[in-house]
C-alpha cells in the first residue's frame, strides 16, 4: 500500500536501513549456498583437508588448507552460475537459482569475486609455493568457465585444478616438497572423470546452446563408458603408484570403487540424473581413502 501524502515511505526506509540490508542478505544466503555447487565444493574441501591431516600439516595448517580450498571452490561455483545465467534460463534449469530468478546474476558475480579475493590471502597463508599451486588450480577453474568449457580442451582445467591439490598440501609442509607423481596423476584423472560425469546429464542442453566441450563432442554413450574407466584409472594409480606392493585395503577399496563407478553410469536412467556425479564423489572419496593409507608416501 502506498504511503499517505506527507507520511514517510517505510518501505524505502527498510530497504536503505542497515537492518533492511541485513534482512536481504540473510534471505539470500540459502539461495547463494544453493548456487555455489555445494556438493562438489564441500566434497573437495573435505577430501583435501583430510589429505592435509594425513600429511601432518597440523591443526592450524589443515584449517588453513580447508579455508583456502573452500574459498576457491565457492568462487568457481558462483562464477559458473553467473556466466551461465542466460544459458541456464533457456534450458529451464530449475536447480540453478540464477536461472529461476531467485538470485540476480550480478549478486552471483559479486559473490564469486569476493570469494576469489578471499582465496588469494588464504592460499598464500600456506606459504608462497603452496599458495601459488592452489591459485593456479583455482585460475584453471575460472578459465574453464570463461572460455575452455566451449572447446575440446575442456578437461584440461579439471586436470590442472585437481592435480594441483596434492601439491598445495605437500608444498605447505614445514619442509616443502613436491608430491609424488602418482598423487598428482591420480588427482588429474579424478578431475577429468568429474568433468565427464558432471556434463553427462546436460549434454543435449549444452549442444543446443552452443557448448561444445570434449564430452559434448564425444556424445552421451561414449561418456557413459569412458567416465568409469577414467575414475578407475585414478584408483589404480593410487594403488599401484606408491612403493611396495598393494595391500588388502587397497584391493578392497579398488574393487568397491569399480562397482560404484560402473553402477553410477551404467543404467540408462542414471545418465539423465545427478546420481552419476554423486557416484563420482564416492569414488573420489575412496581414492582419497587410499591416499590417506599411503599418506607418508605422498612426498
Amino acid at each position: 500500500m502506498p504511503s499517505s501524502p506527507g507520511m514517510p515511505d517505510y518501505r524505502a526506509y527498510v530497504s536503505l536501513h542497515p537492518s533492511g540490508v541485513l534482512s536481504r542478505t540473510t534471505h539470500r544466503l540459502p539461495v547463494l549456498l544453493r548456487s555455489c555447487h555445494p556438493e562438489p565444493a564441500l566434497a573437495v574441501t573435505v577430501f583435501v583437508t583430510a589429505l592435509a591431516v594425513a600429511a601432518d600439516r597440523g591443526a592450524a595448517g589443515s584449517a588453513a588448507v580447508a579455508a583456502a580450498v573452500l574459498a576457491g571452490q565457492l568462487s568457481v561455483g558462483w562464477c559458473n552460475d553467473a556466466l551461465d545465467a542466460q544459458r541456464d534460463t533457456v534450458c529451464g534449469r530449475s536447480d540453478k537459482p540464477v536461472a529461476t530468478g531467485e538470485l540476480p546474476p550480478r549478486v552471483a558475480a559479486v559473490a564469486a569475486g569476493t570469494a576469489l579475493g578471499l582465496c588469494v590471502p588464504l592460499s598464500l597463508l600456506n606459504g608462497a609455493a603452496a599458495g601459488t599451486a592452489h591459485l593456479a588450480g583455482v585460475a584453471a577453474g575460472w578459465i574453464y568457465n570463461l572460455r575452455l568449457k566451449h572447446t575440446v580442451l575442456s578437461p584440461l582445467p579439471y586436470a590442472v585444478g585437481f592435480g594441483s591439490l596434492p601439491a598445495f598440501v605437500t608444498l605447505g609442509l614445514p619442509s616443502p616438497s613436491w608430491p609424488a607423481w602418482w598423487a598428482v596423476t591420480a588427482g588429474a584423472l579424478l578431475g577429468m572423470g568429474a568433468h565427464l560425469v558432471n556434463v553427462l546429464p546436460d549434454i543435449e542442453d549444452d549442444l543446443a546452446t552452443g557448448v561444445r566441450g570434449l564430452p559434448q563432442r564425444l556424445g552421451r554413450p561414449a561418456c557413459r563408458w569412458l567416465t568409469p574407466l577414467v575414475m578407475l584409472a585414478a584408483v589404480s594409480v593410487v594403488a599401484a603408484g606408491p612403493p611396495g606392493a598393494a595391500e588388502t585395503p587397497d584391493w578392497v577399496l579398488g574393487a568397491a570403487a569399480g562397482i560404484v563407478a560402473v553402477a553410477g553410469t551404467a543404467l540408462p536412467s542414471a545418465a539423465q540424473s545427478r546420481w552419476p556425479f554423486r557416484a563420482a564423489i564416492v569414488v573420489a572419496g575412496m581414492a582419497v581413502a587410499q591416499l590417506l593409507l599411503r599418506g607418508s608416501d605422498m612426498t
